[in-house]
């Protein structure tokens, strides 16, 4: 299988492309920071939006594309026109040339539950409505139905997984306003006092990391006959209160809890601690998974971190 990957030099791309490299794939990585790319795949340096760059990913083929590359949730308000341009149209020029490159390739789309919006509603399901709010939320449901439109006419096999809060990213700017969920295990593994913005009672949905490139590997090979029409699922999640992730990460990192205290931001709280209780059944049944339970997300996540 030759696969290629945008994004690839990111948080979730380096461990993806670590786990298909070790599962013997031959791999392509795009980034505009090739730097991160793990040793042993083909590296493609350069912007998405060239498309001498993205015919440089595709020259040697394409069985399958997982599509990681985006431009993240507060840096697309900020420039929005930058969204588009990646988020957007890069990525449908993307599909329609990879279609070309392969023989109706897989396609694996990274999109988010940014494209419910917020308020959400009090349980989220298969059922719930796209309604987003954010100019990233909005860009990912765009193209959301640009792969099922797609699927739909046999040019690609397209499965899009929406990611939950995702454990945990790497210190420094991420672009990311839920940032604050990985600056929590940051802090702690350092042993210095973390201000956390949103309430010790606020609920996140979340996976870790390891966990989150295993349900990529997965829908590469998994049977789309399994997904719903949309081709779009919800990936399996915990629902998680930051009070009891801060215990358990304090737990675990051997400091007290009492080194996290709280100043909740009422906008940021909506937005990205607010989150319901959550179905996900049309996953389940296609063989996606969360964690399991807290203790193992973050030792999972303290593990991607050293």
């Amino acid at each position: 299988m030759t696969i290629v990957v945008t994004g690839a030099g990111g948080f979730v791309g380096r461990q993806l492309m670590s786990q298909l490299l070790a599962a013997g794939h031959a791999v392509t990585g795009i980034d505009s920071h090739a730097g991160g790319i793990p040793a042993g795949a083909r590296v493609v340096a350069g912007d998405l939006s060239d498309a001498a760059v993205r015919a440089e990913a595709l020259a040697q083929g394409c069985t399958a594309l997982v599509h990681l590359a985006t431009v993240p949730g507060g840096a697309a308000e900020a420039d929005p026109a930058a969204s588009r341009r990646i988020n957007i149209d890069a990525m449908y020029d993307l599909l329609l040339e990879a279609a070309t490159a392969g023989n109706c390739p897989r396609v694996v789309y990274a999109s988010s539950i940014a494209v419910f919006g917020d308020p959400l509603p009090p349980n989220v399901d298969d059922a719930t409505p796209l309604s987003p709010k954010m100019i990233y939320g909005g860009h990912k449901a765009m193209m959301e139905h640009a792969v099922a439109m797609l699927s739909n006419r046999g040019m690609i096999d397209g499965v899009t997984v929406r990611l939950p809060g995702i454990l945990a990213r790497p210190k420094g700017p991420s672009g990311m306003k839920s940032a604050f969920m990985s600056d929590l295990f940051h802090a702690l593994k350092a042993g210095a006092a973390f201000t956390c913005p949103v309430s010790a009672a606020g609920t996140i949905w979340a996976q870790s990391v390891a966990r989150c490139a295993a349900n990529f590997v997965h829908a590469l090979s998994l049977d789309t006959a399994l997904l719903p029409p949309t081709r779009a699922v919800t990936l399996p999640a915990q629902r998680i209160a930051m009070g009891d992730l801060a215990a358990e990460v304090a737990r675990q990192c051997g400091v007290s809890a009492d080194l996290v205290s709280y100043a909740p931001d009422a906008a940021l709280e909506s937005a990205f601690a607010a989150q319901p209780p959550l179905a996900t059944p049309a996953a389940d049944t296609a063989g996606f998974a969360h964690d399991g339970d807290l203790a193992t997300l973050v030792s999972s996540a303290l593990a991607t971190l050293a």
